[in-house]
């Protein structure tokens, strides 16, 4: 499924089109992936529309991939044909920069997106290199697998970023793909810690309950304790600014957000900083994820483990997922199956 130029869904309903591209080649230290599956994410929106553009067209999107190594490239030692691997969102990085070496490739300067900067996982077919590919844990089926390389891993690193601690209260704010699993992960490593959830539906508010939120309220309304720290997954501002007001002093809201959408944002006009700002309260964005999200946090998933929820779309039906994204239908996750 290729997109061929930026374009707004509300205009264009189907801007993926079904093409059949030449079998990639693995180069050196890459793999040739046949993909099972792959998940839908948010972040597909932002580059259709523009928000985080691909530098090139055609390009293939999908960054949520798992299948089976099909063919090997040259001096590749990792994998054998035959291993199930995921691929993310992170495609690769320069890996000499302090950044890399330090371990936070994500903020690498020539960090590059899979199925933004190079094709991803709407295909039957995928090359990755080596290094940036994840074996799967057994315990996952490949539709559970899909929504843990990016929903879970960015959910992991927003979780790590909080700098919560057991009996904090944490606010989930926006509960969708990447939410409904960081409050598995939450309850897991926090026991002790009680967890609002704000959602714009009856049906995302239950499902947070289901899951364990102690509270679950609409985006505006004031959960029953201030919040120790909080983890925003909106594309719009509205949910910030209620957010930063919801906080305890000291508190901080980590923005797990490629980018946000402008529909809202003259809400950021209502910021008042003796509610909003002050008593030392902070904010964190979330860039990309690193390699060490990836492995680490398909080990943790496996350790809870994590149940992701999922619906499933064929191929070409991928607009149509898109599209239900977009329109705020969400239940879980997202996955295309191959």
């Amino acid at each position: 499924m290729v997109l061929h130029n930026i374009t707004r869904l509300e205009d264009n309903q189907a801007p993926l089109q079904i093409e059949e591209f030449p079998m990639p080649v693995p180069k050196a230290k890459e793999i040739l992936v046949k993909v099972s599956v792959c998940g839908v994410c948010h972040t597909e929106l932002d580059e259709i529309e523009g928000r985080t553009p691909p530098p090139g067209f055609p390009i293939i999107l999908g960054h949520q991939v798992v299948g089976t190594v099909e063919k090997l490239g040259e001096r590749t030692t990792r994998f054998k044909t035959g291993d199930r691997v995921g691929i993310a969102w992170i495609h690769s990085a320069c890996g000499e920069c302090t950044h890399c070496r330090s371990g936070n490739d994500n903020l690498c300067d020539q960090f590059q997106a899979t199925g933004r900067d190079a094709h991803g996982g709407y295909a039957e077919y995928t090359t990755v290199s080596e290094d940036y590919a994840f074996p799967i844990p057994e315990l996952f089926s490949d539709l559970d697998a899909a929504p843990l390389l990016c929903a879970g891993t960015i959910g992991y690193r927003s979780l790590r970023l909080t700098n919560m601690k057991d009996g904090d209260t944490l606010g989930l704010v926006g509960f969708g793909a990447s939410a409904h699993l960081v409050i598995q992960m939450a309850r897991h490593r926090y026991p002790h810690s009680r967890i609002f959830a704000f959602a714009r539906t009856e049906g995302e508010r239950a499902f947070a309950r289901e899951l364990g939120a102690a509270w679950a309220g609409g985006i505006d309304e004031k959960p029953p304790e201030k919040m120790n720290c909080a983890i925003d997954t909106t594309p719009v501002w509205k949910p910030i600014v209620e957010a930063l007001g919801n906080l305890a002093p000291g508190g901080r809201l980590v923005i797990n957000a490629i980018r946000k959408e402008d529909a809202d944002k003259d809400s950021l006009l209502k910021l008042q900083y003796p509610h909003h700002l002050w008593h030392e309260k902070e904010i964190k964005s979330v860039a990309n994820v690193a390699r060490t999200d990836v492995s680490e946090f398909l080990q943790l998933a496996a350790e809870i483990p994590i149940k992701p929820e999922v619906q499933t779309f064929k191929l070409e039906e991928a607009n149509t997922a898109l599209l239900e994204l977009k329109r705020s239908k969400i239940r879980g996750a997202k996955v295309l199956i191959l």
